[in-house]
Parts: structure tokens; sequence; C-alpha cells
């Protein structure tokens, strides 16, 4: 069918509204013979009968992702404007500057065909509430999210190759270094390579994280902390610190890849969960020098994880002060460990919440049944 054809009054009487997205602030520097092309769309709104008043430029995504809308508000704004019936056409270059995430293009073109909103990209002009033009578009919005499947699977496939023979190279702890030849030594600096070392040292007399922390802050001694910009600057020692040291494999002078797993949540934000030994998709031991060996950071990992099982023993002893009744005592009927307890004063009275926030688990054990977990102590 022909475009103007397509194109009614009502269409024209509304705002035109050209989207304009680049992936990263590189490709905004360097490709902008890519933005000329979409901003070039203004003729084709002009030539099918929009004023050039009527159009609305919507490019405060350049630099963003079109992988998920979470993060794009100009996408938002776009699909809020549309559903609010102000829009008679949405323009983009082609499918992927508009959406690379299925999902996100299906509820555009839903919302699009509900309000008689037409879509125009390079190829032509399209009316989603048409069967025939809303089967091209979603199988172009397909394809679009298979290319950028197709590119992530390239770029991972070969960085998990060099990963693998331990020539990828990650970014290090404060403690080794790249040398000139790219790879990696012990820290040149006298002092940094002691600390360590000493810290090792200490944390193999005393057994315990924590107590290394106690150790260092007796003696007076800081511990080496590299900042982004690559100084290294000295500051007390913390037990998370102590913890992040003592189960990094790159001390033990392991190559090591893939010790956390990266995803993207539904409103767009990034969570990390760490993984297991057997799951990296790397682990080289003895690739490059270390403070310690293998066989000691083994065992530094045995102790810490004794550690935390005798901490979750000793929580299961009754607490000297409260006043809730059953404190130190009851326990989770999902995963069986102790229920913490927390104090809250409330309408003139203090209540004892009992809650379990230890499961390792997605979920937290946290159902609220009143006779359980929620009490009123008595003063006395």
């Amino acid at each position: 069918m022909n475009a103007h054809v397509k194109v009614q009054p009502h269409h024209v009487e509304r705002s035109a509204y050209l989207y304009i997205r680049q992936s990263s602030m590189r490709q905004v520097i360097e490709n902008t013979e890519s933005a000329r092309r979409q901003y070039a769309l203004r003729g084709r709104a002009v030539a099918l009968g929009w004023r050039d008043q009527q159009i609305i430029v919507v490019d405060n995504d350049q630099g963003e992702s079109g992988a998920s809308a979470a993060w794009r508000e100009g996408f938002q704004r776009l699909v809020s404007d549309v559903g609010m019936g102000r829009a008679g056409i949405v323009m983009g270059l082609e499918v992927s500057r508009l959406a690379r995430n299925n999902a996100d293009w299906q509820r555009l073109l839903e919302i699009c065909a509900l309000a008689d909103t037409l879509i125009l990209d390079e190829d032509g002009v399209y009316d989603p509430a048409g069967f025939n033009d809303r089967l091209l578009l979603g199988l172009k919005g397909t394809m679009s999210e298979a290319e950028l499947h197709v590119i992530k699977a390239r770029l991972r496939g070969g960085i998990l190759n060099k990963a693998r023979r331990g020539e990828f190279r990650c970014p290090l702890p404060t403690g080794p270094v790249y040398d000139h030849s790219g790879n990696v030594v012990l820290d040149p600096d006298t002092q940094v390579r002691e600390t360590i070392i000493h810290f090792f040292e200490t944390f193999a007399r005393v057994g315990s994280a924590s107590q290394t922390v106690k150790a260092f802050r007796t003696e007076g001694l800081l511990f080496p902390s590299r900042l982004h910009n690559s100084q290294t600057v000295f500051r007390p020692l913390t037990a998370s610190t102590a913890v992040r040291v003592l189960n990094n494999p790159r001390y033990a002078g392991a190559y090591a890849y893939g010790r956390r797993h990266y995803r993207r949540t539904i409103d767009g934000k990034k969570t990390v969960r760490a993984r297991t030994n057997d799951d990296w998709p790397a682990c080289i031991p003895d690739a490059h020098p270390g403070y310690i060996s293998w066989e000691q950071h083994q065992e530094n990992l045995k102790v810490l994880k004794a550690n935390g099982q005798r901490y979750d023993a000793a929580r299961a002893s009754i607490p000297r002060e409260g006043p809730a009744l059953l404190q130190g005592r009851a326990v989770c009927g999902q995963c069986g460990r102790h229920f913490r307890v927390r104090y809250a004063a409330r309408r003139g009275q203090q209540e004892a919440w009992y809650i379990c926030d230890r499961a390792i688990a997605v979920t937290p054990c946290a159902s609220r049944s009143p006779g359980l977990l929620s009490m009123k102590p008595s003063a006395g």
C-alpha cells in the first residue's frame, strides 16, 4: 500500500516523533554519518504532510544501548506520548534504533495499534493495526534482537577463548601489576609487597580475618589500596578488605576469570552473584608469581568457611540481653537457622520481631506469622 494512502488527515493533525539513538558514546562521536541519516528522516515526515514545527525529535538516549527500555528515558517518554494519543507517526532509521529487545518492541507496536499511530523506517510506512504490517514489524524486531545476540555471542566467545588460555587481560587487585611486556609480576613497591606478605603471615598465625584486622590496628599498620587512576594509597585494614584479599586467587598466582555472574533485573539494575570455583570459566593455578601458594590459598578458604560455621553455632546460644521470650531459641521453619531479633517502639510499646535474613537463598525467609515473628514482650 502506498505510504500516502496510509497517512490520514487525523495522523497529520498529531505530532511526528523522530527517535534518534546511538549505542555508545564512541559511536556518537565517530559514527556521525549514522546520526545525519537519522536526522534526515525529518524530510520524510515533511514530504508526508507534517509541518516542520510538528516534528518532535527525541535524542536524549544518545550513547545508550537498546537492549532494554529501563535506562532509556527518551524511549519511555516516546511510549508515554504514543499511549496518550499525541503521536501520529513514530520514525526511526531502523528497528534496532528503537529497540533491541523484542519485548519492548512488541509493547510499542501494541500501543501504536491501540492509539492508531503509524511507524516509519528507512524502508517505508507501516500501520501496526494492520495484520500484514504488524507481522512484518514483528519479524524485524525479532531479527534485531537476534542480531544483538549474535554480536554479543561473538564478542563473548573471543573473550572466553583468550581467558581459557590465560591471555585475557583482567584488572588486578592491589599487589600484582602488569609489567611493560604485559606479564603479571609482584608490585615493585617494597612497602606494598611486605605489607601483603605480613597480612598472609598474620592470618596464618591468628586464623581469623577479624583477628588479622585487630592485629594490624594494634601494630599501627595500614593496608595498600589501588585507586581507579592506578595510584596506591594506604588505608586502615577493614574486615571486608581482609576477606576479599583472602578469597582472591590472584594473590596465589592463579589466573581466574568469571568469578562473578552479572545480570540485569527487570528495572535495569545490575546484580552480581558469586560463582563457585567449579563454575569459573577459567582457572589456571601457578599462572604468574604470587604472594602465597595455591595450596595455602585453598587452606585459607577452608579456614574462612570453618570460621563462618563457628559463627552460626555461636549465634545459636542464648543472648544475655533483650526482653524477647524466644531470643536465641526460635528457629526458621524453612532454613532451620536461628532467628535474629529486632526491636521497635510502636504506639508507645516495644515490639520484638524475629527475622531470618541469613538464609543463603534468592528469597529470604520472611513469613510473618503473628504468633511466631511478632511479639510484644512485657516490661518485666
